[in-house]
């Protein structure tokens, strides 16, 4: 399996520094600020990118998830909504909603959602957040076609 990189830099103190971050080699970047964290300023922050990643490990895990039960999807679309929040003093990522939409022929909802939460629990990405509080999955099929 193939090593991932990421890198960042950080310019000055906590409040009136700013950085960049930069995913692969050189494949995005962009700007970050405590602003950009903590508040709604310009920018990007790490929970951003963590959304991106689950989004897409999820996706990738539901699909994967689906095809082996026989259930190839056309396209599956999921959202993360990653919430920094103070715990015991601490900024600390406590809930994630994954909001996921599979466009996918031939199966039933029930089907659909055991297939989500079996792909859920196989993410790679859900693995590495284990010591998040609370993951939450809502699940819906796309509308049917005519």
């Amino acid at each position: 399996m193939a090593t991932r990189n990421g890198s960042a830099q950080w310019n000055g103190n906590l409040q009136d520094g700013s950085g960049t971050l930069t995913v692969g080699d050189d494949v995005w970047s962009g700007d970050y600020s405590f602003a950009s964290r903590f508040e709604e300023g310009e920018g990007t922050n790490p929970e951003e990118l963590i959304a991106a990643a689950h989004s897409a490990c999820f996706s990738m895990a539901l699909s994967a998830q689906l095809t082996e039960a026989g259930h190839p999807p056309d396209s599956v679309k999921t959202t993360a909504h990653v919430q920094l929040r103070n715990v015991d003093g601490a900024p600390t990522i406590d809930e994630i909603r994954l909001e996921t939409e599979g466009d996918v022929p031939g199966i039933d909802d029930a089907t659909f959602q055991q297939q989500a939460e079996e792909a859920k629990a196989a993410c790679p990405v859900s693995r590495a957040l284990a010591g998040v509080k609370t993951i939450e999955l809502t699940a819906k099929l796309a509308a049917e076609r005519p």
